[in-house]
């Protein structure tokens, strides 16, 4: 992922521009619909972008990022995290352009779905759902739904068609000639002012296996024009809304066949929603960035080190692709997504520390991810505030006793002094950034016996699979 300095600059140049006319019914599905999803940083930056135009009119004048960092109170790091999200979710296109000396830019401002749009749009609604809640979103629709009080079903249309009330006049004769025709257009270099539909967010297709999925459905006798272009984008939105894969896609289309072998797009939403409830306890998914923003990375510069390579690969890694990784490759289990997830959208913890918490208790407790041991420690580093893996892992470090404690089932350091018998030193699995700092290292004789140097084999495979950086995301 490119930094932020690599992609714009306070000196650059940018203009605003509208994909059609912004109207006022516009920031009230901005502020509800869109806000609890992008955050109020990037809700401020498309007001402030609106702000630029003047009324009625779809393009501003010119102006630097440094004048709009003044504007916003913000540094120009957060500004591009902020413009990236409103480009994700379909609000901003992005038009750059390079000289020799400059850069200059155009930010496009699209409209957001109407009510009714969002509300059907099998992506967003559900990720406000799972954000806002069930009280709030049925409030929400409330707020942009009206009453059908007065139904026509009684009445009889008696309006009149144009025909029946204008005619049209043939007494002078004007003969259509290219001036005439060029009178009609607007002037050159300009545009009629109106509003384009915006379109909803689009998965591409690609990120989906269908050849897969098209050999699956063969053998169930499903005839491949059931796989209609609008259906393969309904696929492509499912399965990156609820991480299907072309296995389970299967039986979900399957469902979802009518007696004319075609799919119900409606049925299949409703199929993909269910089979992802029951994978996880009748929840639903959130919207949440892939890997660490870049505003929380902090090894920006090529790593130098094992550690700075290993830190790198933390923050540019989804925790669903550490897990991965950590397992040579193969899915991770449904019990450990669901234990990553909890800590993710409970403990609001970043991909970055997430993937050092994952690291630290799989390494730690035999390659296993115990749901009490990671939720004890997660809750600790979200009380502690932690947002970036470096923190994250200087943290892991100066509260290994404490939780060692933890993972032994100990309440307090009194419990072990109580103790009749001394305990003998454990050798411990633990993540290569913590052993230069560890401070308890045994010293017996026993260092060197033939299981030791085992359990060092297998910790320097498995993080040679972590930094090897293959297949991450």
């Amino acid at each position: 992922m490119a930094q932020h300095w690599q992609e714009m600059l306070p000196v650059d140049r940018y203009a605003v521009a509208a994909n059609g006319l912004l109207h006022e019914y516009d920031r009230k599905v901005l502020t509800f619909l869109y806000q609890p999803l992008i955050g109020s940083t990037c809700f401020s930056l498309y007001m402030t972008l609106w702000a630029e135009l003047a009324e009625n009119r779809l393009w501003s004048s010119s102006n630097t990022h440094h004048s709009l960092m003044n504007f916003m109170d913000m540094n120009l790091e957060r500004i591009y995290q902020a413009r990236v999200k409103l480009e994700g979710i379909g609000l901003l296109k992005v038009y750059e352009r390079k000289d020799e000396e400059s850069r200059s830019f155009i930010y496009e401002l699209i409209p957001p779905l109407t009510p009714e749009e969002f509300f059907l749009d099998g992506m967003l609604n559900i990720y406000l759902y799972r954000k806002v809640g069930k009280n709030q979103y049925s409030r929400l629709k409330r707020f942009f739904a009206e009453d059908n009080i007065h139904s026509t079903e009684e009445y009889q249309e008696v309006t009149k068609s144009f025909q029946d009330v204008y005619m049209s006049g043939h007494q002078e004769t004007i003969s259509i000639t290219k001036d005439t025709e060029q009178a009609m257009l607007p002037p050159d270099g300009q545009r009629f002012i109106g509003r384009n539909e915006p379109e909803s967010i689009q998965v591409s297709q690609v990120l989906f296996n269908f050849d897969l999925l098209a050999a699956g459905l063969n053998e169930s006798l499903v005839p491949k024009k059931a796989l209609t272009n609008r259906v393969r984008n309904a696929i492509s939105n499912l399965a990156f809304l609820y991480g299907i894969d072309p296995i389970q896609m299967k039986n979900i289309v399957i469902s979802a066949l009518t007696e004319n072998n075609e799919i119900n797009i409606e049925e299949l939403r409703k199929s993909a929603r269910d089979w992802y409830q029951l994978q996880n306890y009748d929840q639903l998914p959130s919207l949440v960035d892939r890997t660490q923003p870049s505003l929380h990375q902090t090894q920006k510069k090529e790593p130098e080190t094992k550690e700075e390579e290993l830190l790198r690969y933390l923050e540019m890694t989804s925790p669903r692709q550490l897990l991965k990784d950590i397992s040579g490759g193969a899915e991770p289990s449904k019990t450990d997504l669901q234990i990553i997830e909890d800590v993710m959208f409970q403990q609001k913890l970043l991909p970055g520390v997430v993937n050092v918490l994952i690291q630290y208790v799989m390494l730690k407790s035999d390659m296993k991810l115990t749901k009490a041991y990671v939720e004890k420690i997660a809750s600790h580093w979200a009380r502690k505030k932690i947002t970036t893996a470096k923190e994250a892992m200087l943290l892991a470090k100066n509260e290994h006793k404490q939780y060692t404690e933890w993972a032994e089932g100990k309440k307090t350091p009194k419990t072990t002094k109580s103790s009749g018998k001394k305990k003998p030193i454990r050798t411990e699995m633990l993540p290569e950034w913590f052993d230069d700092q560890e401070k308890t290292k045994p010293a017996d004789k026993k260092k060197d016996d033939e299981e030791l140097k085992l359990k060092k084999r297998e910790l320097e495979e498995t993080l040679k699979k972590l930094r090897s950086g293959e297949g991450t995301e």
